[in-house]
């Protein structure tokens, strides 16, 4: 299942505008017990809202790391909202396409709409220098695999220039 998912979000495409890359969270447990949550109970939200209440603890106390969500069905509204997602930032993708804001359901528009907004949906996050690691540098990749530097050795130098 986790390869057709994948290969559904790469298909999804509105005159050039793709979803962009991100991790894709399935369900633990076996597809009978998926299907029975899903289908015979009809609780979708149930995984959805572990899942993401999971994601949520794994930050700081009191952080909200979601900042929007989109969705198609009324069980993820309801499940983005248990999280503490703000309802003018939950958007549901209706049958044909179209993107509705759940706060303002006449506000419809289109994946290529929001990417002509995105600055002012999603408004870039400053963080100050305080924020950051103040060694963050130190642990990036290009210098924490990166070879270590053969030794300097000071007669080499005086030899060369003579």
């Amino acid at each position: 299942m986790a390869d057709m998912t994948r290969g559904y979000l790469h298909w999804v495409n509105e005159r050039g505008t793709v979803l962009p890359q991100g991790p894709l969270l399935l369900s633990p447990s076996s597809l009978f017990s998926a299907l029975h949550r899903e289908v015979i109970e009809k609780k979708p939200e149930k995984f959805k809202v572990q899942c993401l209440t999971d994601i949520k603890n794994l930050f700081f106390p009191n952080t909200e790391p979601f900042y929007a969500a989109f969705g198609n069905r009324p069980a993820d509204v309801y499940s983005y909202k248990q999280v503490g997602v703000s309802l003018n930032r939950i958007f549901t993708v209706n049958p044909k396409g179209e993107l509705v804001q759940e706060h303002a359901k006449t506000n419809i528009s289109s994946y290529v709409r929001l990417c002509e907004v995105v600055d002012h949906v999603f408004p870039l996050l400053k963080r100050s220098h305080s924020s950051d690691f103040p060694c963050s540098d130190t642990f990036s990749n290009f210098t924490f695999w990166r070879e270590p530097l053969p030794p300097f050795e000071n007669q080499d130098v005086h030899s060369s220039s003579a």
